[in-house]
């Protein structure tokens, strides 16, 4: 049985000191890898939670359910990254970029250890595949909520509502 914790710990933990010892722009690259890692673990219980909730087998969990998790997750870091830090343009595109990098390899290095390395052909279609997909949601994402973001009206908006909670 493939643990999804005892994976995360052993990727994370190097990541984190690896976190401590950076400063600047590089810390903030890998805070959002770290970020990317634990929005895949949330989303994994959650579908998984909304699965059960409603009866559903994995294919159709992983058809209906899982992506309108894992993208919502991937937007929750992002947003709290613009409303709390106000970064310019660049850095929330590569922070989101960074996000979805660290969702990527998580989710494939956890598939990786419940499915075994059967066939080469497979993991590579999935490494790529899935790394592409989620980084190109992610600069769909990042791109949208920068878009917004450069509204005036919206960011004061934003941060009201951010005050009054």
């Amino acid at each position: 049985m493939n643990y999804i914790e005892n994976v995360f710990i052993c990727l994370t933990a190097p990541l984190f000191i690896a976190f401590l010892c950076l400063q600047g722009k590089r810390k903030q690259g890998m805070l959002s890898v770290l970020m990317g890692m634990i929005a895949c673990l949330l989303s994994s219980y959650i579908s998984t939670f909304i699965a059960a909730y409603y009866g559903m087998d994995a294919q159709l969990a992983s058809i209906c359910v899982s992506p309108m998790v894992e993208e919502l997750m991937k937007f929750c870091p992002i947003l709290f990254f613009l409303l709390v830090f106000e970064p310019d343009r660049k850095d929330a595109a590569i922070s989101m970029i960074m996000l979805a990098v660290g969702f990527a390899t998580f989710e494939n290095v956890c598939y990786l250890t419940s499915n075994g390395a059967g066939r080469v052909t497979d993991l590579i279609i999935r490494g790529f595949g899935t790394g592409a997909m989620h980084i190109v949601c992610g600069v769909i994402v990042a791109g949208g909520l920068i878009w917004l973001w450069d509204r005036l009206y919206l960011r004061i908006a934003g941060t009201a509502g951010l005050i009054a909670v």
